[in-house]
């Protein structure tokens, strides 16, 4: 074996079909770590530069999961001579697990995200989220390393697998391109947006989704003050019914309130990135994060950070200091009366943000600094390279 590595990155999404932080996360770390070693990228979908794509139609007609299982088939016989394969996500990890049992080379899995703490997948993949489920599990106990992106995440992926060695779980943080995401002064997209840049702004940026808490954010907005604006970047909703459960909070919340914005497609990166910098706070109700990289972002063009405490997200937000932090225990997330009061503290962070615009500012500074000290991706790839070869080490 070379000192230089050949490794394969298996993963649904690749640049330019992103939709996930997963996405974000492979598109940033696989330019950084082909400066290290040698990558070999396949993808799932249309074909596109820079990897091996491998459409999701086999079984024609069959389950979603059962076609991802389909195109992990294709992934796992298309892998060629390499030291180490690499899975993303459920979607991609069956692959790995089958090509490093072919191949009899280590398989390390990423923890972006756990099924266990996903129930609401059965939603959208019925039958499915079981696959789903049994294949993120084979393929982390057999897995040679893994990969937390947060403590928290780390502390989740014991507790929901308990057969797993402490000692080949790692944790390696997400990171964000702060040349990429930076502050931007022009008012140009916003304009073309409808967004007004003149008002005190809260912006929500993320997919409709259960795990992204969105409906928590829209009926805390009601408790909003009146003269702030909110902007939502939100779309892909996993399902008919999670559509129309947000579409009905939405045109409620306009009924009772003026300035609010509602973009439902997927915006370039440079629109998102002065919607951000133009924002006054970052909103983050999700229920269940990893890590957040959408906070990363945020904090990277100096937006402060109102955010649920749950999963990663203290890691990346330092209450206080570059947000803040809003309580929130998924155990109670059945309890109406609880969620009530979190929408309530969630409204009233905010409010005590949009009524201190200094506060704000020094917050947002603040969060870029964080950004560039602690979540630069060529320290991520070198962090990510040493757990490769830990992993080739106890598979040996």
């Amino acid at each position: 074996m070379s000192d230089r590595l050949a490794v394969g990155v298996l993963t649904r999404e690749y640049p330019p079909m992103i939709y996930g932080g997963a996405g974000v996360h492979v598109g940033q770390l696989v330019p950084q770590l082909r400066r290290l070693i040698d990558v070999d990228v396949h993808c799932m979908g249309e074909p596109r530069d820079g990897a091996t794509a491998h459409a999701e139609d086999y079984p024609a007609g069959a389950n979603a999961a059962y076609r991802v299982f389909g195109a992990d088939l294709a992934m796992a016989a298309a892998i060629g001579d390499l030291d180490l394969v690499h899975s993303h996500t459920w979607y991609a990890n069956l692959a790995g697990h089958l090509a490093g049992l072919y191949h009899d080379i280590p398989h390390v899995v990423t923890a972006h995200s756990l099924e266990p703490h996903r129930p609401w997948k059965a939603e959208q993949l019925g039958g499915g989220y079981r696959l789903s489920s049994w294949a993120e599990r084979t393929a982390f106990e057999a897995a040679d390393a893994v990969i937390a992106v947060s403590d928290g995440m780390r502390a989740d992926t014991l507790a929901s697998y308990r057969d797993l060695d402490p000692a080949k779980v790692h944790v390696v943080r997400n990171g964000i391109d702060t040349d990429e995401f930076a502050p931007d002064p022009g008012t140009d997209h916003l304009a073309e947006l409808g967004i007004d840049p003149d008002r005190p702004t809260v912006v929500f940026v993320g997919r409709i989704t259960r795990q992204k808490g969105l409906i928590h954010l829209v009926r805390a907005a009601v408790h909003l003050d009146q003269e702030a604006q909110l902007v939502l970047l939100a779309g892909a909703p996993d399902t008919p019914e999670i559509a129309r459960e947000i579409g009905d909070a939405f045109g409620r919340l306009q009924e009772s309130r003026d300035h609010v914005v509602w973009i439902e497609r997927m915006l370039p990166r440079e629109q998102v990135r002065q919607v951000l910098s133009r924002a006054t706070i970052f909103a983050c109700p999700s229920v269940y994060e990893p890590l957040g990289i959408v906070n990363l972002e945020a904090m990277a063009c100096e937006t402060a950070v109102v955010a649920s405490a749950v999963g990663g997200i203290p890691e990346v937000v330092v209450d206080g200091e570059t947000g803040l932090l809003v309580p929130y225990s998924p155990d109670r997330a059945g309890d109406p009366d609880y969620v009530a009061a979190f929408e309530a503290d969630f409204a009233t962070k905010i409010n005590s943000l949009l009524r201190d615009p200094d506060l704000a500012e020094r917050f947002g500074k603040a969060g870029r600094q964080r950004c560039i000290d602690e979540f630069s991706w060529s320290k991520i790839a070198a962090e990510t390279v040493d757990v490769y070869r830990a992993a080739i080490a106890r598979h040996a």
